[in-house]
């Protein structure tokens, strides 16, 4: 075995140890963080890097061309599924008011114009409860005593 050899194969296990590692702490993160946005960031930040890093050290280790060409689109589409998927799942959550929106430090989902109804406000479906069920029934008894 020569040096390079020996070289690379270290590269190859710390490359695959540090995905691993990734992979792990965003595991670890699903199960650990309380609501659903943090959850969101800890399966697809760690585990998009995760997977890159464990991609990269296979490819070093196994030096074949048809090797690394799967696993560079095995890259890529982790590259496009996860962001779109972490995005969409958000975006349920917070139309079914399983975010804690008081949390949020910018709400741009959040549309600040007409009300479309006396109670619920916003895109949520009509089964969802308000934020502040006391408040938005204080406010439509108000506007039905003010007509």
């Amino acid at each position: 075995m020569s040096a390079l050899e020996m070289v690379r194969d270290a590269v190859a296990i710390v490359l695959l140890l540090l995905g691993t590692f990734l992979c792990l702490t965003a595991g670890l993160g699903l199960v650990r963080f309380p609501d659903v946005l943090t959850r969101m960031h800890a399966g697809t930040k760690p585990q998009v890097l995760g997977v890159l890093l464990i991609m990269v050290g296979a490819a070093i280790r196994l030096q074949g061309w048809s090797a690394t060409w799967m696993l560079l689109l095995v890259a890529v589409f982790q590259m496009l599924t996860a962001p779109v998927s972490a995005h969409m799942i958000s975006r349920v959550a917070y139309r079914r008011r399983h975010v804690r929106r008081d949390r949020l430090m910018v709400d741009e989902l959040n549309s600040g114009g007409g009300v479309r109804d006396r109670v619920y406000q916003g895109d949520e479906p009509a089964d969802a409860p308000p934020e502040q069920p006391g408040a938005a029934l204080a406010k439509s008894r108000e506007e039905d005593e003010a007509r």
